[in-house]
C-alpha cells in the first residue's frame, strides 16, 4: 500500500480523499493555489505545497507543477479527484514517467473513452446500445450534415466530442437551425476543450439520466454498484442524484450493470468510473459516455451498498489488489439522495454568489452526511465552480429519505453567500419529484422557483447572522419598506462595506464611515 498520496484537487473532494487515507494510515499531500491558502484541505493535509496563482490554468491544471510537488514531498501516488486533470491522459503519462502511481484508469482507456465519438464506436463494437446518431460531421460539409440529420430525425442534439458539464450541446428542432447550432457548438467546444469536433445524436425525450458506478482491477474483475438517478438537471448539469432509481426494475438493473461491465472490459479499464445512459419511458437504455474518474455523486452508491468506501477501493486497486466481491448482489439497501449545495441565488436566476462565510451550521443526525469545503471565515474564491458541498441522506425508503433531506436542509445554515438550499427545499415537496416522475428536461419545463416573500424570515436571518452575529457590522436593521431584491443588495453592500472599515448604523439611509467592529 502507498505511504504518501498527493491529492491533485481542492475543495470537498480533496477532503473526502484525505479522510479515507487517514483511516488507512496513508499520509496526504495537498496542493493549493494562492487563493486557497487558507482552505480546509490545506489545513487537513500532512504536507501542503503552493502551486501558483488563483486561476486554475496557472495552478491546478499545470501538470509540471503537480508532478514536481509530488517529487518534492516523496508522494508515491496521486489521486486526481474529479474535474481539473482527472481525465487527462497526458497527466497519467506524466505520473507514470515520474514513477508515481496514478489512482485512476490508464491513459489508453482514457483516450479511448475521452472522446464521445470514439466512445460511441467502442461501445457499439462491445454490443452496448448507443443512441442513434452520426459521428463524421464537419462544418464544411453541410450537405452531409443535413442528410444525416434527416436520417436521424428531428429534434436532435449537436454535441461536442470532448469535455462535459453540458458545454457544447445544442438542441436542434428543425433543419433551418442545424448549421447555426453546429457552428455554435463547435465554437464553444473549441473554447472550452480546445477541440471543435462535434457529432449529431437523436434527442431522446423524455428520458432519464441513469448511470452505473463501476470499479475495475488489473486482474480482469469489474464490479458494478447498481444505478444512480441523475435526471434533475439545469442546463445539462446535475443538481440532485439518488440511488436507486424509481424507474429501474431488478431486471433492468441487471442489464444496465452487464452493459457497464462490458463497457469497462472493452477498453482495459481500471479503477473507478461511471458509465452513463439515457433511458426512455419503455425502459430502453442507450450509452452516453464513461466518466473516467470518481463522480461528485458517488456517496449515494456508497450508502445503499452497505456503506462501502469507493475511495478505499480506488486506493487498493491502484496498489494492485483485486476488487472485493466482484459478483456481489446488486440489491440496494434503503434509499440515498444527494443535493448539491451551490453558491448561487435561486431567487435571482441562480446567478453565482460568493463572498465571506460569516456563519455555518452543518446538519447532523441519523443518516445525514455533509461533504463540504465550508467553514466560518472562508472567503470563497472566484476562480472555481460553484459547488460548496454535498448534502447526502440515507433512509429505509424513498419517502423517508425525502423527509430526512428536508429536515437536513432546514438544519443547514450558511450565512454570507447565497446558496441553492431554498431551491432544494421547494423541489423536495414538488409532486412530480415526490412521485419520481422526472426526466432530464423536467426541471426547466415544469419547475418554477417561487419568489421570496417580503416577510420571509430568511431576509432577517441574512441581515442579523450575516452582519451582527459575525461581528462585522453594528446596529444593522432592515428598512421596513424595502423590496426583497433591495434588501439582498443592501446586505451584500453592508457586508462589503464593513470589510472595508465602513460602519453601518440604522437602516439603508444610515451609512456613514467609521470603524467596523471585529
Amino acid at each position: 500500500m502507498f505511504k504518501r498520496v498527493l491529492i491533485a484537487n481542492r475543495g470537498e473532494i480533496a477532503l473526502r480523499v484525505q479522510r479515507t487515507c487517514r483511516e488507512m494510515g496513508i499520509e496526504t499531500v495537498a496542493v493549493y493555489s494562492e487563493a486557497d491558502r487558507n482552505a480546509l484541505h490545506v489545513r487537513n493535509a500532512d504536507r501542503a505545497v503552493c502551486i501558483g496563482p488563483g486561476p486554475s490554468g496557472e495552478s491546478y491544471l499545470v501538470i509540471e507543477k503537480i508532478i514536481q510537488a509530488a517529487r518534492d514531498t516523496g508522494a508515491d501516488a496521486i489521486h486526481p479527484g474529479y474535474g481539473f486533470l482527472s481525465e487527462n491522459p497526458e497527466f497519467v503519462e506524466a505520473c507514470v514517467a515520474a514513477g508515481i502511481t496514478f489512482i485512476g484508469p490508464p491513459a489508453e482507456a482514457m483516450r479511448a473513452l475521452g472522446g464521445k465519438i470514439s466512445g460511441r464506436r467502442l461501445m457499439e463494437e462491445a454490443g452496448v446500445p448507443i443512441v442513434p446518431g452520426a459521428n463524421d460531421i464537419a462544418l464544411d460539409d453541410m450537405e452531409t450534415a443535413h442528410r444525416e440529420a434527416e436520417r436521424i430525425g428531428f429534434p436532435l442534439l449537436v454535441k461536442a466530442s470532448s469535455g462535459g458539464g453540458g458545454r457544447g450541446i445544442r438542441l436542434v428542432q428543425s433543419a433551418d437551425e442545424l448549421e447555426n447550432s453546429m457552428r455554435a457548438s463547435a465554437a464553444e467546444a473549441a473554447t472550452s476543450f480546445k477541440d471543435a469536433t462535434i457529432f449529431l445524436e437523436k434527442y431522446v425525450s423524455p428520458a432519464r439520466h441513469i448511470e452505473v458506478q463501476i470499479i475495475a482491477d488489473a486482474h480482469g474483475n469489474v464490479r458494478a454498484f447498481g444505478e444512480r438517478e441523475c435526471s434533475v438537471q439545469r442546463r445539462n448539469q446535475k443538481l440532485v442524484e439518488e440511488a436507486p432509481s424509481v424507474a429501474v426494475t431488478p431486471e433492468v438493473r441487471q442489464r444496465l450493470c452487464d452493459a457497464a461491465i462490458a463497457a469497462a472490459k472493452s477498453c482495459g479499464y481500471r479503477n473507478a468510473g461511471t458509465v452513463e445512459f439515457l433511458m426512455d419511458q419503455d425502459g430502453n437504455f442507450y450509452f452516453l459516455e464513461v466518466n473516467a474518474r470518481l463522480q461528485v455523486e458517488h456517496p449515494v452508491s456508497e450508502l445503499v451498498y452497505g456503506g462501502v468506501d469507493l475511495v478505499a477501493m480506488q486506493l487498493r486497486v491502484a496498489a494492485g489488489e483485486p476488487v472485493p466481491d466482484p459478483d456481489a448482489p446488486l440489491d440496494p439497501v434503503g434509499w440515498a439522495i444527494e443535493c448539491r449545495i451551490n453558491g448561487e441565488d435561486p431567487f435571482n436566476n441562480f446567478i453565482p454568489s460568493l463572498g465571506l462565510v460569516d456563519f455555518l451550521r452543518a446538519p447532523a443526525g441519523p443518516g445525514v452526511r455533509f461533504d463540504t469545503m465550508l467553514f466560518e471565515g472562508l472567503d470563497i474564491p472566484v476562480f472555481y465552480d460553484s459547488l460548496l458541498g454535498k448534502l447526502i441522506v440515507w433512509a429505509e425508503d424513498r419517502e423517508r429519505a425525502i423527509e430526512r433531506m428536508k429536515r437536513a436542509l432546514k438544519d443547514l445554515i450558511v450565512s454570507g453567500p447565497m446558496t441553492n438550499q431554498a431551491f432544494h427545499l421547494e423541489l423536495m415537496d414538488h409532486p412530480d419529484f415526490r412521485s419520481g416522475d422526472i426526466y432530464t428536461s423536467w426541471l426547466e419545463s415544469n419547475f418554477t422557483m417561487p419568489a421570496l416573500p417580503e416577510d420571509d424570515p430568511r431576509l432577517e436571518v441574512a441581515l442579523t447572522a450575516g452582519g451582527l452575529a459575525a461581528g462585522l457590522v453594528q446596529g444593522v436593521s432592515a428598512d421596513g419598506g424595502a423590496r426583497p431584491a433591495g434588501l439582498t443588495r443592501w446586505v451584500k453592500s453592508a457586508r462589503s462595506m464593513a470589510r472595508r472599515g465602513i460602519r453601518i448604523e440604522g437602516g439603508t439611509a444610515g451609512w456613514r464611515r467609521g470603524s467596523a467592529s471585529r
